[in-house]
């Protein structure tokens, strides 16, 4: 497809040569460009389409690198990197070597922050803002919020710390929507802010006044169309974000590109923060995207013309297996409580949600309160399960510690998302929690491999009462080599036995596919090697220790951090026994992961089994 305007534009002053005329017909080419490349690459494709003309206006009206954007959540950023040199690179968008999803420093001096987690952007917009003000540099920063992120606390405390920096813009990108619907009373009062009868009211015994006044009547309307800040303050005394130290202004129609575009030009001499609440359409542009936003967030590569259920969580997913099977326990045991953090289809607890709405809880992008509301739960005799994806779940850290263990409550955590995970690189990977959930005495973790353990173990997990427990489970679906082991209903089980092997190969979860192929490379090597796999993997299961003594060399794999990872805590289990022989580790580095395949990170961290192989013939 030929992209005539864009096809001119390799920086942002390219994007200013061009007229104000020609950015309607330029904002169309980006949307035909963005569906194209992520429709055969796979990304995140609503939130994009909801920000093209926003992104484009604010690329008109200020001048990057000297201005700083910031995108919360950074996988709005797609337009930007198109604006900033980077549209050849959409060819490999988020593959190995190619460019990033979400704003990369590294990838270019237009990107000054990962922002990859929500509601993040305005306490470091404040901090580069500030920094600019101590060291008198020009310059504005501009931080892209969307509204799902002013469910998370971390924004307000922002807002406390605004300091009265005129060089800080907050573009409030107000979609209606963050992953999952919005929800709480924050959606609420913005949806005040767009709807108030006494606005709207006033408003047309104003125009209906004006309209009489001869010649100029017509005039003034216009320009109080153009000014409804000023009725809606009014009306309204303040608003929230004044109230904050922000000059608030909108809402506004963030479609409007040339409209947009005058707004930021004329508030460039601001005396105090500037707020700015822009109302886009999630997925504008493209039907499909604009009747299931949520379906099209974030994508596989996709037939144009398919138009996917958002209601459907994709079949044959751990995800999936787990709603379906917490649907069905909480049929069994009506205390089951399901709390999710704006991720009710990926998570797959829209099954739960439908068949028991008054036991679903959707906190929006807020995992601390999520984790602490259940510790509440708990203390009020419910059984709370806190389905949130591994990577976000570790915002909580603080809350885990001190509000459920500490107190040794009844919470089940179910991590989705766990271990490596394709595309989004180093902002999403859910390497961290063993080794988190293993500094918390008492806390039971364990990870399935397959499906059919994931079923058994979280229908036993929902039946105890003991202190805080968690099951994590990898994204998509189960390796057909791992499903054929099955569910022993054990805490461990030798998969793989050779006669007269001092070699062992012991891991947990999907990476003991991996440990598999390596047993496989060895044997026909003619090295005898036994497999064990782990399904609890803290505290370590009893024996286990006692077994592996036997062996003179032990190599561990997982797909967790080496430090404080469950290989240490083996590796210390063995040598306090008394094990005198050769231990080897394959984990993560505890650095950033490159966006790829699995596989592929698998390979870059010597983690797949050729690799596993040749740490043992080396």
């Amino acid at each position: 497809m030929a992209f005539p305007l864009l096809s001119k534009i390799s920086n942002p002053q390219d994007l200013k040569d061009l007229s104000s005329q020609q950015m309607p017909a330029l904002c169309r080419e980006i949307r035909e460009f963005l569906i194209e490349k992520v429709s055969q690459t796979g990304g995140h494709l609503s939130s994009n389409l909801g920000t093209i003309e926003l992104t484009v206006a604010l690329h008109r009206a200020y001048s990057s690198p000297k201005d700083k954007f910031i995108f919360d959540v950074g996988h709005q950023c797609y337009t930007h990197k198109v604006l900033t040199g980077r549209q050849a690179g959409f060819d490999q968008l988020r593959k190995q070597e190619g460019i990033s999803g979400f704003p990369s420093p590294e990838e270019s001096e237009h990107d000054c922050f990962i922002a990859g987690h929500g509601n993040t952007a305005l306490s470091a917009a404040i901090g580069i803002a500030q920094a600019k003000k101590i060291r008198k540099e020009e310059g504005k920063v501009i931080a892209i919020v969307g509204d799902g992120a002013f469910t998370g606390g971390m924004v307000y405390e922002g807002m406390n710390n605004i300091n009265h920096l005129n060089n800080l813009v907050v573009i409030l990108n107000d979609n209606k929507m963050s992953i999952s619907k919005n929800v709480g009373s924050v959606a609420n009062y913005l949806t005040k802010l767009r709807t108030d009868p006494q606005y709207f009211k006033a408003k047309a015994e104003v125009e209906s006044v004006l309209h009489r006044i001869p010649v100029i009547g017509s005039s003034v309307v216009s320009g109080i169309q153009h000014g409804k800040t000023l009725i809606r303050r009014a009306i309204y005394n303040s608003t929230m974000f004044e109230n904050m130290g922000f000059q608030y202004v909108g809402p506004l129609d963030g479609h409007d590109v040339l409209m947009l575009e005058d707004l930021f030009v004329n508030l460039q001499q601001q005396t105090a923060p500037l707020f700015v609440h822009v109302e886009t359409q999630k997925g504008k542009g493209f039907q499909p995207a604009e009747q299931n936003p949520g379906a099209f967030h974030g994508v596989s590569a996709f037939d144009i013309n398919s138009v996917p259920d958002p209601d459907v969580a994709p079949e044959g997913s751990f995800s999936t297996v787990f709603g379906e099977k917490l649907t069905e326990l909480g049929g069994k045991f009506n205390h089951i409580c399901a709390i999710t953090a704006a991720m009710k289809y990926g998570t797959g607890l829209q099954f739960f949600y439908r068949t028991y709405p008054e036991r679903f809880f959707d906190v929006g992008m807020a995992e601390q309160h999520a984790v602490t509301f259940a510790a509440g739960l708990a203390r009020g005799n419910m059984l709370p399960v806190v389905s949130i994806y591994s990577t976000f779940l570790q915002r909580s850290y603080d809350q885990l510690i001190h509000d459920v263990n500490l107190q040794k409550l009844n919470v089940l955590f179910a991590v989705d998302r766990a271990g490596l995970v394709p595309a989004d690189g180093e902002t999403h990977q859910g390497i961290y929690d063993p080794a988190y959930f293993s500094q918390m005495q008492g806390m039971r973790v364990l990870s399935p491999s397959n499906f059919a353990e994931l079923e058994y173990w979280l229908e036993q997990l929902v039946q105890v009462s003991e202190s805080a427990r968690a099951i994590r489970y990898p994204r998509g679906k189960e390796s057909p080599k791992l499903a054929q082991l099955g569910c022993s209903g054990k805490l461990y089980d030798k998969v793989l036995e050779q006669a007269d092997a001092k070699i062992a190969l012991v891991s947990y979860g999907s990476e003991t596919e991996d440990v598999l192929d390596a047993a496989e490379i060895l044997q026909q090597k003619g090295m005898a090697v036994d497999v064990y796999k782990l399904v609890q993997i803290h505290p370590l299961p009893e024996g286990l220790s006692q077994q592996l003594m036997q062996y003179k060399t032990i190599l561990f794999g997982e797909e967790c951090i080496k430090n404080g990872g469950i290989g240490e805590h083996l590796a210390m289990s063995l040598y306090t026994a008394g094990w005198h022989g050769e231990w080897l580790a394959a984990a993560v580095p505890n650095l950033g992961i490159p966006h790829a395949s699995v596989s592929e990170i698998k390979k870059t961290l010597g983690l797949d089994g050729e690799s596993l192989a040749k740490m043992l013939v080396e």
